[in-house]
């Protein structure tokens, strides 16, 4: 058994397990903590460590980060403190763990594990995995294949930024019933699917829990399923992430 400990950064909330890469199952009950406000990359980290540290981990960890990472360094932050941008978190997070740590999108993390495991396994074609959540995330795959760092949450819709109007998080700022909000969702997904002509859209994220109160009211051609590993999505991704990566940082 190839164990990862995978953890989930969010705008909300810092979430990790152990996870088995090769069945997808998380071998404890994962742990949560409320991110830190404000939200600096040493304070996230010290979470992370805390973590690690529940969980009595000294192996590699897979984390996923909500936005563009390349090469371990984090390029953007939409719902983190801007301290993260041009940030080489890797060495961070491996600092405050003590283990060696590969980092990736948080969407594209989510996606891996679905395409891997859940709603997009043997899928040909493009897939699009959405995860409503605090923001917008994306994840692009043609054939199995990830296209990694699409930042489509941030594409405009009626002069905005697309998550400021349709995330689970505009939802509840806005105190939208499920059906308005779902108006709103489809407006965002009419221009995805103009744009891409996806064969399939997997929704995931912290929506995705509720999916049956609001993807009967979405319009669009493509087919919508909710993903099937749900809000772990991102935990078991991330673990793969991290294995997957682990060629580029040796042990």
């Amino acid at each position: 058994m190839t164990q990862v400990l995978g953890i989930d950064i969010g705008g909300s909330g810092i979430k990790g397990a152990p996870v088995d890469i090769e069945t997808g199952q998380l071998l404890a009950e994962r742990l949560r903590l409320i991110t830190p406000d404000p939200s600096t990359p040493k304070a996230c980290a010290d979470c992370i460590a805390e973590i690690a540290k529940h969980f009595h981990w000294d192996a590699r960890i897979g984390c996923g980060y909500p936005g563009v990472v390349k090469n371990g360094v984090t390029l953007t932050a939409a719902n983190v403190d801007e301290g993260w941008i041009n940030l080489d978190a890797k060495t961070l997070i491996e600092h405050a763990t003590q283990c060696k740590t590969s980092i990736v999108n948080d969407a594209d993390a989510a996606g891996l594990a679905e395409i891997r495991f859940g709603a997009g396994r043997e899928v040909k074609g493009l897939v699009m995995m959405i995860t409503l959540g605090t923001g917008i995330g994306t994840a692009l795959f043609v054939d199995g294949k990830l296209v990694p760092n699409t930042e489509l949450g941030h594409l405009e819709v009626r002069g905005k930024d697309a998550e400021l109007r349709a995330s689970d998080r505009a939802r509840v700022k806005k105190d939208l019933s499920w059906k308005d909000w779902a108006k709103r969702l489809d407006e965002y997904l009419v221009v995805v699917e103009r744009l891409f002509w996806p064969d399939l859209i997997i929704v995931g994220g912290g929506a995705s829990k509720n999916h049956e109160k609001f993807i009967p009211f979405l319009s669009i051609r493509t087919p919508i399923v909710p993903a099937q590993m749900f809000n772990d999505a991102g935990i078991v991704g991330a673990a793969l992430a991290g294995m997957e990566l682990a060629v580029d940082y040796p042990k």
